[in-house]
């Protein structure tokens, strides 16, 4: 069942044109994630969904209703929409109790005292908060007072909950534990989630499918195997993932195989544009290069800059003139050359 449909949305701030055209959908018990880079449009795209941007042209519809319609003049208001909205900075009301804070969205609904002391005790239970009902937000972790706000965006169980940069204000290794968490409850609660993030990382682990933003519109969208593992745009490639670019010459194309070309060296890869005689773009994940034992094919003599230790791996540079290399390995290599191996199966020529 489809929770939500955006079918051709428009919205400009003056001439800047912020969304040019995005068409998505959202069924029951999905997350969807919005990714891009600063400016790409997916706050925006969350905003608009949510009531709190106007757009000029297109349709927004939660659960097969109207909540914006350009050709129609349907404007729902915000507060009309029934969504749940957990924001960035958490917007818990410091005077308030957990409590309070929770049921807040209630009683601006006017639900009766016994069905509001219900529904919070519910919702504080299903996100372990039942101990801290009483505490103010001053009390809490910064975990903690992130599951205050999604329990007051769950509480009055909406159909669609949006999330505006839900772990942005958690440390490194809480985000990690907050991702895992958030998941296992959206799956649990079967909820159909919009999610903006700048991290691929949080994209990809929480994400049933992921649709990348560039300039408005979307660059692609998929499973985030296919997002990772087939990417269909350079930009795709190079905004997933940790990668290594060969800007270079483009010598050959055949069966479906591009080479790539350069002072000394060339390397063979899956040709991703028509581009024999030209320039391209080489793209190949750091995990996917391979120390070697000795020459061979598709393999290239670097000299080690330095190795880095990133607790459960090694990161290792080589440079020399214009090619430049990151790969990963289980322990410290020796300074001088080394060979290294680039799959021509895992090397994408765009």
């Amino acid at each position: 069942m489809i929770k939500l449909n955006v079918d051709d949305l428009h919205l400009s701030y003056g001439s800047n044109d912020i969304l040019k055209g995005v068409s998505m959908q959202l069924s029951r018990g999905e997350v969807v994630s919005l990714l891009g880079p600063s400016g790409s449009g997916k706050t925006t795209l969350l905003r608009a969904v949510a009531g709190l941007e106007l757009p000029h042209r297109g349709t927004i519809r939660i659960d097969e209703q109207a909540v914006f319609d350009s050709d129609a003049g349907i404007e729902v208001p915000a507060e009309r929409r029934n969504l749940g909205l957990v924001f960035q900075s958490y917007a818990l009301w410091p005077h308030k109790t957990v409590f309070d804070n929770v049921a807040y969205g209630l009683k601006l609904r006017k639900v009766g005292h016994e069905a509001i002391a219900e529904k919070v005790v519910s919702a504080l239970k299903n996100l372990g908060l039942g101990h801290l009902a009483e505490r103010f937000p001053h009390q809490l972790s910064g975990g903690q007072q992130q599951r205050v706000a999604i329990a007051r965006a769950l509480v009055y169980n909406p159909p669609v909950i949006l999330l505006d940069e839900p772990l942005s204000n958690l440390d490194a290794k809480m985000r990690e534990e907050a991702r895992a968490w958030l998941r296992e409850l959206i799956l649990n609660l079967q909820l159909s989630a919009l999610v903006v993030t700048h991290d691929q990382n949080e994209a990809m682990a929480m994400s049933d499918r992921i649709l990348l933003l560039s300039e408005g519109r979307i660059e692609q969208q998929g499973t985030p195997q296919e997002m990772y593992g087939n990417p269909r745009t350079l930009f795709c490639a190079d905004f997933m993932g940790n990668n290594n670019r060969i800007e270079a010459r483009v010598a050959e194309r055949r069966d479906g195989a591009a080479l790539l070309a350069g002072e000394g060296w060339q390397l063979w890869g899956q040709a991703r544009g028509d581009n024999a005689g030209t320039s391209g773009t080489g793209m190949i994940r750091l995990e996917r290069v391979r120390l070697a034992d000795g020459p061979g094919e598709n393999r290239l003599c670097l000299p080690l800059v330095t190795s880095m230790f990133l607790g459960d791996r090694w990161e290792y540079l080589f440079h020399e003139a214009g090619l430049r290399f990151r790969a990963y390995g289980e322990k410290p290599i020796a300074p001088g050359e080394h060979w290294i191996e680039v799959p021509r199966d895992d090397l994408w020529v765009f």
